[in-house]
């Protein structure tokens, strides 16, 4: 389970359409109380940070449309609440970069 913290246009498709259905994950536990990956790193880094995690969408979703992929699933702004900037990592960005090399994928990193 991951959120990426570098631009969505650096993200090969597979970590791109990865990353927005991880998101989905993420914002249901968060919004729905639901269990599964509650106690995840990544899930509890966006606790608090419901209008970051929205604006992340955003930008995921602005990427596929530019990609002319059909995004279909928007979320529910209303729900976007809390802190507008995630400022907690898992791993910085310069080492998700690091990260992203190491795979071998179509990333442009």
């Amino acid at each position: 389970m991951r959120i990426w913290d570098i631009p969505p246009r650096k993200l090969c498709r597979s970590h791109l359409l990865g990353e927005h259905r991880e998101l989905h994950a993420i914002w249901a536990i968060l919004t729905r109380n639901k269990k599964g990956y509650a106690h995840h790193p990544e899930t509890k880094r966006w606790r608090g940070k419901l209008k970051a995690l929205y604006l992340r969408h955003g930008a995921l979703a602005q990427e596929m449309a530019r990609r002319e992929y059909h995004h279909q699933s928007p979320l529910n702004k209303a729900l976007a609440r809390g802190a507008g900037v995630q400022d907690t990592y898992l791993h910085h960005p310069r080492t998700q970069l690091k990260m992203l090399r190491g795979k071998k994928c179509e990333c442009k990193v």
